[in-house]
């Protein structure tokens, strides 16, 4: 018979898949001898059976559960239930992965009528016995019976109401225990039956609750976004209660072994007395922190402090500690190492280095990529002009302006919008909105409640326990000193100083620390891939080149054609161009005449044009001194520089009803010459090294301007690498045929100033045809760029701007596809043709140079899926830099995320 249940004295910490973090953490305490009350754990496998099988418990199961309860019973001196010294006990979930307040949890189980009596007569304490029964039968309506919640909170608010308590602890016995009685009948009326009174019977279903909530919805959407496999299971933790209610001597709290926010290393947390766990993570009660204890209970806090320094020097890694108080006596409930905000991941894994705790490969392991772009993001200008409207605890850093909204569900709705989450408190069900939102605001509440800990897993900025807001769900407004926010208006987080802000503020770009340019530092000791950035222009170039790109790999020519100034230039020269064509068959009499005026335009716009990008390049150059750039000429769907087509027409026709005019006839001819470049699928038409054939000239100008710009920067002292790539290429003629003509303006520009410059001429593989005949292209082309974003829309034959906002997120949300191939790149489909054109072109040039530039560049699973194929570089956007240095070091280590830093 399989084994389903282990004692906390058969486990360990190595027993995490089996035992999940919760069950792994009490078991090696109790190895320790740390005060960890006795209990066992239902591990992982239970749960993915009474998944698998209809929601049953698999065979031998409850026998072995009732075994180990026996033992538990002789370990504590206590029995479940019993009416004289009952034992209570909490139901937990704990999975592998630490996902904080996402699954559920019964305390005070083993409760009933009788088993109160023999706990009021063991502790002499009525007031505590009946505060643990209310809050058993809450919890477990709530959990187990899926009763609303809001049915008891609305009796407990009334009931402090009535009896002039500010919070539960004020409650008197009798208060208490007419909560007990009307919170037995909101049962009686919602089941139709009486509250369980056999305890066999709360804990058979308490279990089967925890195991239930593994696939409630905040569970998935917290897995669907850190990407947690759905087939892992929760573990359930039976463990014997200890009563952090019982008095001013008792309490509970959270503590970190380290500051989880700014990494700085002196204990963290907060804690309550008079209080069980739930009232401190619930943010039911604003807590004290833990410095505060060191003044109530001195001996409590040193006792806390030894067994916090000592499972850390063992885990070697932050620990984030439960503990309870029990009538002077400290228990450890809980050790895992704990979630942290990107500033203090870098910190932690930085510091620990320093103190020997971990070697580099460790401390690199210890970071996640994408908190590195966290990192980056914006912070509050320190010279803007702000009204400080509130200030609350600096739960989770960073900066954030939004619109306010007071519903998760609003806030998931509006997903994509700027949205600051507001609630008086969130609890695990939020956890979809605070996925939605910018950032989170909370006027009850500590920094290590739910909203604080998952936001700062989520790297949004928060503020909790901002008192003096006076929320109004019901009218959505929330009022302080006098000033109303309502929905919809705007408002900025600071979560780095706990600042609410009234209105949207000036933001400024984040510099790296100290300690992130320290890890990078060894990220690039380790990396085998190098990293090279997507810039346009000179400012980006520069951003680039801060972060630590080697190269450029990407320059889009089109997007330097977009600034307002040039627009026009450009709208000129490609109408001028089309009407010269069109001429090209009439070459006497009138119509060589317009012939030659639409050619005299069209290469009179072209010259305006190079003036733009010789400037452009040169600029960019000299940023780039002694690094690669690679100039991507021309590729824009036309249309993208023309008037709109719908509103073109929309025009003419307005202006046809108000009768002849110099403007109808001006605009006529424009809409004639729009009309006629008009394409059904113009992202599959008129672009690429299509337009430089029929346009050879757009083409010419570009490359002379790029070796111009060159030939002025290594005048200068400077070096200077230029490689000029050939867009949308399918078939080695094209290649060929543009090479050939656009080599030959590159030399000559050489030729005629005297000066060598090396060079190199290469493609971007982005349709399957290229990838597939890439050991022809390869005899033309010196390098290969992947544009991983159209070989994405062309492989899979879907077009992303209408997949995106129509039925991609389906897609991914139905399990059809295993993520949107846009973020993360298709390793059977894309991946595959990108290995092959890599096998096949090499065969032909060895020393073929292979990138990728498409936005998978700065993708974490998609950095590692270059690095497995063996390119040379991938090319990301300048902010993604740091995030894919420290990726592609991680990809060379080849080892699996360390899943608690989420």
């Amino acid at each position: 018979m399989n084994k389903w249940v282990y004692l906390f004295t058969e486990g360990g910490a190595s027993m995490r898949n089996l035992l999940g973090g919760k069950g792994a953490g009490a078991a090696e305490m109790t190895q320790a001898q740390l005060p960890v009350p006795p209990g066992f754990t239902i591990t992982t496998e239970t749960c993915i059976y009474y998944n698998e099988h209809d929601q049953q418990f698999p065979e031998g199961l409850w026998e072995q559960a009732l075994e180990a309860l026996a033992e538990v019973e002789r370990q504590a001196g206590k029995r479940f239930g019993d009416t004289e010294n009952p034992l209570l006990i909490s139901v937990r979930s704990g999975a592998q992965v630490s996902m904080p307040g996402m699954m559920d949890t019964v305390l005070n189980l083993g409760l009933n009528d009788e088993s109160l009596q023999g706990l009021i007569a063991r502790t002499g304490n009525e007031r505590f016995a009946y505060d643990a029964y209310r809050r058993f039968i809450q919890m477990f309506s709530r959990i187990v019976l899926g009763i609303d919640p809001h049915q008891f909170e609305v009796q407990l608010e009334e009931t402090k109401r009535s009896n002039g308590a500010q919070t539960d602890a004020d409650l008197s016995v009798e208060a208490l225990k007419s909560l007990v009685a009307i919170f037995k009948g909101i049962v009686q009326q919602e089941t139709g039956e009486a509250f369980p009174t056999d305890f066999h019977d709360q804990l058979n279903l308490a279990i089967k609750a925890v195991f239930n909530s593994w696939m409630n919805k905040r569970a998935i959407d917290y897995r669907d976004y850190h990407k947690i496999p759905h087939s892992l299971g929760t573990a359930v933790n039976i463990q014997t209660m200890v009563f952090g209610n019982m008095g001013w001597d008792s309490g509970t709290g959270v503590a970190f072994t380290r500051n989880p926010i700014t990494g700085e290393k002196a204990l963290y947390g907060e804690y309550l007395q008079n209080a069980q766990g739930e009232d401190v993570v619930a943010g039911i009660r604003t807590p004290k922190p833990i410095a505060a204890l060191q003044e109530d209970m001195p001996e409590m806090y040193e006792g806390l402090l030894h067994h916090a320094n000592m499972l850390e020097q063992h885990y070697k890694d932050m620990q984030d500690l439960e503990f309870t108080i029990e009538k002077g006596k400290l228990y450890m409930l809980q050790t895992r190492s704990g979630k942290r905000s990107p500033v203090a991941s870098v910190k932690l894994a930085v510091d620990m280095e320093h103190e020997q705790l971990i070697d580099k490969n460790e401390a690199l392991r210890r970071v996640e990529p994408m908190q590195i772009e966290q990192l980056l993001h914006r912070q509050i200008d320190p010279s803007a002009e702000v009204q400080i409207i509130a200030k609350g605890l600096n739960a989770a850093p960073g900066a954030a302006t939004g619109i306010v909204v007071f519903d998760a569900d609003e806030a998931e709705a509006r997903r994509g919008e700027m949205v600051i989450l507001v609630r008086p408190e969130t609890n695990p069900d939020d956890v979809h909105g605070i996925i939605a939102a910018q950032g989170v605001l909370t006027a009850r509440g500590g920094a290590t409640s739910h909203a604080a800990v998952v936001a700062r897993g989520l790297g949004k900025p928060c503020v909790t326990g901002c008192e003096s807001l006076d929320i109004d769900l019901e009218r959505g407004t929330f009022s302080v000193d006098g000033v109303t926010v309502s929905a919809g208006d705007v408002v900025t987080l600071n979560g780095s100083t706990g600042d609410v802000i009234l209105g949207e503020v000036a933001l400024v770009e984040a510099e790296l620390s100290d300690e992130l340019k320290e890890l990078l530092s060894w990220a690039d000791g380790v990396r085998t891939l190098q990293v090279w950035a997507n810039a346009d222009y000179p400012r980006d170039a520069a951003k680039a080149r801060e972060y630590g790109a080697e190269g450029i790999g990407l320059c889009r020519t089109e997007h330097m054609f977009f600034e307002p100034e040039r627009l026009s230039t450009v709208r000129a020269m490609i109408l001028a161009a089309a009407e010269a064509k069109s001429q090209q068959g009439n070459p006497t009499g009138e119509g060589q005449s317009q012939y030659s005026e639409a050619w005299r335009a069209y290469h009179e716009n072209l010259a305006q044009l190079e003036v733009f990008q010789a400037s452009d390049f040169v600029s960019i150059f000299r940023v780039m001194d002694d690094l690669p750039v690679v100039v991507r000429l021309l590729d824009p769907p036309l249309h993208e520089f023309l008037p709109r087509y719908d509103e073109l027409l929309e025009e003419v026709v307005e202006l046809r009803h108000g009768g002849n005019s110099p403007e109808l006839e001006k605009k006529e001819a424009l809409f004639k010459a729009v009309s006629g470049l008009r394409e059904a699928n113009p992202m599959l038409g008129l672009r690429g090294c299509r337009l430089g054939i029929l346009f050879p000239e757009i083409y010419e100008m570009q490359v002379r301007a790029l070796m111009e710009a060159a030939l002025q920067v290594n005048g200068e002292g400077k070096s200077v690498k230029p490689e000029i790539m050939i867009p949308l290429v399918s078939h080695i003629n094209e290649l060929q045929s543009l090479r050939d003509r656009l080599e030959q303006v590159a030399k000559t520009v050489l030729a005629e100033a005297g000066v060598a410059i090396p060079y190199k001429f290469g493609t971007m593989i982005e349709v399957p045809r290229a990838a597939l005949t890439a050991a022809d292209i390869a005899h033309s082309a010196e390098f290969f760029s992947f544009g991983t974003n159209d070989l994405t829309q062309t492989t899979f034959g879907i077009s992303r701007d209408d997949a995106e906002g129509k039925f991609l997120l389906q897609y991914v949300e139905e399990k059809l596809l295993p993520e949107n191939p846009f973020q993360v790149l298709d390793r059977d489909g894309v991946g595959r043709l990108i290995r092959w054109a890599k096998e096949e072109g090499r065969s032909t040039r060895p020393d073929l140079e292979l990138g990728i530039c498409g936005e998978h560049g700065g993708d974490p699973d998609s950095i590692a899926l270059c690095n497995e194929i063996g390119l040379d570089y991938v090319s990301c956007s300048p902010f993604r830099v740091p995030v894919a240095r420290l990726a592609a070091a991680q990809a060379t280590l080849a080892k699996p995320m360390v899943a608690t830093t989420a």
